[in-house]
């Protein structure tokens, strides 16, 4: 309540009444009302109560919230569920909203405005940034906020050990020609483990998702057979296999059924308590996900990361590189024309990029390489 507004109430002695919470339930109740409002109708009274209410609104000060709003890729959302809540309560004016809802749907609401910024693990292809400059009329910026990894997870009973997977036993899985688990390309790479006969049951994501981006993306590098029938995308024609929505959806669907593999982020393996295997990598080795693993992976981006920043770095070479990694990426219009928004959203991606690094590995996400990191705060200057 405003000081005026205070005094308005107190033209009518009902409403002062209603002010004090006082009750006219015996003569003695209405003297003291009418005394008090008499000592509120006295200069004296009237200054002491405007410096009361004065100080009661100076106790309760009020600040200017500025909200952010976001929407896309699952594969980071643990990330950035703890970025956006630790900055806004460093910056207590400023709240970021975001829908973890799959890098399809992150990309389709900032094309279409409703939004202020999207997330994807796929950068998106020529037709969508046309499509996305026509409607806006601005050109849409990637910013890579931290590295992952997609990682091949299974639920068999009865099998404690960490199996190893090769490009053409993930390939064939997902194509439907590798039904049983004990397949002789799944068992050769695990010898000393006695696979069962029961049929494989796949699981895969049901919406246009990036992590899914990631998985097609590797699968088209190291099959033939996979790039032609089925290609490259967030979101494919499955040739086999049950969909379960967001990389929690995956995660529950492989954790319920016996005998299941799938595909999610390493994160998500590690918070449900899920096997993930090693798989092999371009010079051969068997390689599980890690912060080394996916580090060595973006080394060599790095070192050549174009200016739009849209890079693919599944099956990376390298010993120790892990070959199913990625960037994952903030979508950024070029121009922004609320100037409060535009300033919260530029000093978060450079809090991001230099805080925000320091949190990364508690959630198993890898940190951005450093040229990578001096490359992006320059390129935050396209944001006008």
């Amino acid at each position: 309540m405003t000081t005026s507004q205070y005094w308005e109430s107190t033209t009518d002695s009902s409403r002062v009444v209603s002010q004090f919470g006082l009750h006219a339930d015996s003569e003695m109740k209405r003297n003291k009302q009418m005394k008090m409002l008499a000592c509120l109708k006295e200069p004296r009274g009237r200054i002491a109560t405007a410096v009361a209410v004065a100080a009661m609104l100076a106790a309760c000060p009020l600040h200017a919230q500025t909200s952010l709003t976001g929407a896309g890729a699952t594969f980071p959302y643990p990330m950035y569920s703890k970025w956006f809540n630790q900055y806004h309560k460093a910056h207590p004016d400023v709240e970021i909203n975001y829908q973890s809802i799959g890098s399809g749907g992150g990309i389709r609401q900032v094309t279409e405005g409703t939004v202020d910024f999207g997330a994807s693990d796929g950068p998106m292809n020529d037709k969508q940034i046309a499509e996305f400059k026509q409607k806006r009329g601005c050109d849409i910026l990637h910013f890579p906020t931290v590295l992952g990894a997609d990682v091949p997870t299974y639920n068999v009973p009865g099998i404690s050990a960490d199996l190893n997977f090769t490009p053409e036993a993930l390939a064939g899985i997902f194509l439907g020609r590798i039904t049983k688990w004990n397949d002789p390309e799944i068992q050769k790479a695990n010898p000393s483990v006695k696979l069962p006969n029961n049929d494989l049951i796949v699981v895969h994501r049901s919406e246009a998702s990036g992590t899914t981006y990631v998985w097609v993306d590797y699968l088209s590098k190291v099959s033939p057979e996979w790039k032609q029938k089925v290609g490259v995308g967030t979101a494919v024609n499955w040739p086999v296999g049950l969909g379960g929505k967001g990389n929690e959806g995956v995660s529950g669907q492989i954790k319920q059924t016996p005998y299941s593999i799938g595909y999610v982020e390493l994160v998500y393996a590690i918070q449900n308590h899920l096997q993930y295997g090693q798989v092999r990598n371009q010079s051969g080795s068997f390689v599980k996900a890690g912060l080394a693993s996916v580090t060595a992976a973006a080394a060599g981006a790095a070192e050549n990361m174009p200016d739009d920043f849209r890079v693919s770095i599944t099956n990376a070479p390298g010993r120790a590189a892990y070959p199913i990694a990625s960037f994952t990426w903030l979508l950024i219009p070029s121009k922004i024309q609320d100037a409060t928004k535009r300033k919260a959203l530029v000093d978060f991606l450079r809090w991001m990029l230099t805080s925000g690094q320091n949190d990364t590995a508690a959630l198993s996400y890898a940190q951005l390489p450093k040229q990578v990191v001096a490359k992006e705060q320059k390129a935050i200057l396209k944001i006008q």
